[in-house]
């Protein structure tokens, strides 16, 4: 895959600078070696943002770095991303939001095409879709595991991502302050992701470099751990979301061992006139009646779910839009 040609950020600041608020928001954890280099780095191509660094407890020398970058600082004392990105958007007002990590991985040349992106063809996010610089940049073990999410949320929800767990990222005020944050940790990409498929807002990917972290900066991420936090969001969130097909699948199934227990009773009953195996019987007869209840708590979640849609749509549409 090849990157997209980055834009000018001269040229980028006529559109940027006149009418519009830009916000860069950085999640931070103990990130001294890299914070320097990505504040200046976005100063440089958005000189009129404010950049704001949220510090999640960090023990080294991340905020006093920060601050003499010409940073803003911002505390979140709960552990976890996705508590950082919850105080982040309750707390700045923007017209876009500039979402990038400390750690230097992620290159900020590329902010201004995709803000402008964001502005001209009125998306609610844009995503960075990352291609590794360089092999320990990004571990094949972690490239396989985003593919193989990106993948199942792409079949349970719709494909518009490659890469789901992406951390650079461009919104909108109207997403920023329409998305009810819910997870505390690196799961947060997931329910961002999913947010946006749910209430078909407009986005768009953009192809960023990743790259190599600095000498002495070392990744969050969890592998196993965060991974399988992942799977149980998306499994929530299916749940929540998709309940008519999340209960009729766990029917159907309930249904299906019914059967198989329950088939050669009955053809015992009508050869014989005999029921063998009663605590068979009464298994297979709990199991259609759970069957059923599944089928019917799918249809009444259903219900459910569209309200908790149609509000959540109602809270995007009531932030008004940039003026254009």
């Amino acid at each position: 895959m090849s990157l997209s040609p980055k834009m000018d950020p001269g040229a980028a600041d006529s559109l940027l600078e006149s009418r519009r608020k830009i916000a860069v928001i950085i999640p931070c954890f103990n990130e001294a070696h890299s914070i320097a280099d990505v504040v200046h780095g976005f100063k440089s191509v958005l000189p009129g943002a404010t950049i704001y660094v949220f510090d999640n407890n960090s023990t080294d020398e991340t905020i006093a770095i920060a601050g003499a970058a010409g940073a803003l600082i911002r505390r979140e004392t709960l552990q976890g991303k996705g508590n950082v990105v919850r105080r982040m958007f309750a707390d700045v007002n923007a017209d876009a939001y500039v979402m990038a990590d400390g750690d230097a991985t992620y290159d900020p040349s590329y902010a201004a095409q995709m803000v402008n992106r964001l502005f001209e063809e009125h998306l609610d996010m844009v995503v960075g879709t990352r291609v590794a610089s360089n092999v320990a940049a990004y571990r094949l073990g972690h490239q396989f595991g985003n593919r193989l999410l990106t993948f199942a949320v792409a079949n349970l929800f719709g494909k518009r991502f490659s890469d789901m767990l992406s951390g650079y990222r461009v919104f909108s005020r109207r997403f920023v302050k329409s998305f009810p944050a819910m997870s505390s940790g690196f799961e947060i990409e997931t329910e961002l992701t999913i947010h946006a498929l749910e209430l078909q807002l407009p986005v768009a990917e953009v192809v960023t470099p990743y790259r190599i972290r600095v000498t002495g900066s070392t990744s969050k991420l969890r592998t196993y751990v965060d991974g399988l936090k992942i799977v149980r969001l998306i499994v929530v969130l299916y749940k929540n979301e998709r309940p008519i097909r999340f209960f009729s699948a766990i029917g159907g199934a309930l249904m299906a061992v019914a059967l198989a227990l329950g088939i050669p009773l009955i053809i015992t009953f009508i050869k014989t006139g005999l029921v063998p195996r009663q605590p068979t019987a009464i298994l297979a007869t709990g199991l259609v009646l759970l069957s059923a209840l599944s089928f019917i708590a799918g249809m009444i979640l259903d219900t459910v779910t569209r309200g908790r849609r149609e509000m959540r749509r109602l809270a995007y549409l009531a932030v008004p839009p940039p003026d254009p």
